[in-house]
């Protein structure tokens, strides 16, 4: 088993430094573990049956519409009123313009279901006019890189529907409701860094809107607000299911972008299809490749091996959750959030529920651990896009995150220890 396991990250970590994709690195680190104990054709032959399995849930059917929905979103001028809408409300508080950031991320983030989303379209929007109001760049990339992944833990999330399919079948509509909480601590935990930061460095705040503009610049964000209240109160309500809410999403997204706000045009669409099909390519790709790796770790009884070695470094719940939490913290810093779920969930999932935690807890805690891994060095994809629209370098944004990174594991945490925080939502409800 050791030797196997040894062979399997030497592999993939040689490629990954060598820039293969992701996923080639998994499927090719996974064929030649297995080339060591059997021939050619049945490595292959197993390798394609899993991945083809991997693949073969309806469930995963939800991800291309919510890719779709939050593209044609994203390009239908969403954004800009979830910035006003945020900028009437809190705008005129101390920090006003990071608040705003913070909130903008969070409600683009929900809708869109996808972190580097957020921080292109709030990014391009806001860094610039932080810069404007004398915000510091690097402190406002470091604040966009962080709040973009809230959205991540506020439903609809395509990473919460992967997910419930590596854990065994956790319900996804009370893996939409856990995220909630969780998700707008986060945020508000952010806002807390961002406001005693701008009160130290005396950032100007904006004037305070007149009653009737305020109404009228929530008014113009609502239909897009509404899109989370029909895929969740659907999902909750069993009018439809998760997949199916997907289409709803699209066909809501189409009608509001074009039909409301007419800034998608017909023309345009083939582009977003493209676009969309693109990057479920990629995702179904990861999730194929990495349940082959999966499958190759049950095989050699590495996730069992790995549960009874951190259940015999100590009898304290206490510190095996925080040893767990430090090892996906390591692991989100050096790969991406999809496969990093999908081959941890099979190992670190029976662990915890040996410790008394519920797989919906769990899934949170890993979600939102990961998140902090997608706004961390080297390999976190939103520090990279929040550093190219704020024309700064990756080093120059570590120390202005670091708070934002402390505020964020507080939460985690609490998240971890308190069961609470996760369930309340899905229990209220039934789920």
């Amino acid at each position: 088993m050791g030797f196997t396991a040894f062979v399997l990250l030497l592999v993939f970590f040689v490629l990954l430094i060598l820039s293969v994709p992701i996923s080639f690195s998994i499927g090719i680190a996974t064929l030649i573990t297995m080339l060591m104990s059997m021939d050619l054709t049945p490595a292959a032959t197993t390798i394609a049956q899993r991945m083809a399995g991997g693949l073969d849930s309806f469930a995963l059917l939800a991800i291309p519409f919510f890719v779709l929905s939050g593209l044609i979103m994203g390009q239908g001028g969403i954004a800009k009123r979830l910035i006003e809408c945020a900028m009437a409300l809190i705008g005129a508080l101390p920090g006003g313009l990071a608040l705003v950031n913070v909130v903008s991320c969070m409600l683009f983030g929900a809708i869109s279901g996808s972190a580097v989303a957020a921080t292109s379209a709030i990014g391009s929007f806001m860094l610039p006019e932080m810069k404007k109001q004398g915000y510091d760049p690097n402190f406002s990339a470091a604040v966009t890189a962080a709040a973009s992944t809230t959205g991540l833990l506020i439903p609809p999330s395509n990473i919460l529907i992967i997910y419930a399919i590596a854990s065994g079948g956790v319900s996804i509509a009370a893996l939409f409701m856990a995220g909630y909480l969780p998700g707008i601590m986060v945020g508000l935990a952010l806002m807390v860094v961002c406001y005693i930061y701008a009160k130290r460095k005396g950032y100007p705040t904006a004037a305070c809107l007149p009653l009737k503009l305020v109404f009228s610049k929530v008014l113009a964000a609502m239909p897009s607000l509404f899109l989370i209240f029909i895929v969740i109160g659907g999902i909750i309500g069993g009018i439809f299911t998760a997949t199916e809410a997907g289409a709803i999403a699209v066909f809501y997204a189409m009608l509001l972008s074009m039909g409301v706000y007419r800034e998608v045009k017909v023309t345009e669409l083939p582009a977003l299809l493209l676009k969309s099909a693109e990057t479920t390519a990629i995702v179904l790709l990861l999730i194929g490749a990495t349940t082959a790796m999966s499958w190759l770790l049950s095989f050699e009884n590495i996730p069992q091996t790995f549960s009874d070695f951190l259940l015999g470094l100590s009898e304290n719940p206490i510190v095996i959750l925080l040893l767990i939490n430090l090892v996906l913290i390591l692991v989100g810093a050096f790969l991406d959030m999809t496969p990093a779920v999908l081959i941890f969930t099979p190992i670190f999932l029976p662990v915890a529920m040996q410790l008394g935690m519920s797989p919906l807890q769990f899934g949170i805690m890993m979600i939102l651990n990961l998140s902090i891994g997608l706004c961390s060095p080297p390999v976190g994809a939103v520090l990279f896009v929040t550093c190219a629209i704020a024309k700064t370098k990756l080093e120059n944004i570590i120390k202005p995150l670091l708070p934002l990174y402390f505020s964020m594991f507080v939460v985690l945490m609490l998240v971890t220890y308190v069961p609470w925080i996760s369930e309340a939502f899905p229990r209220w409800l039934g789920l």
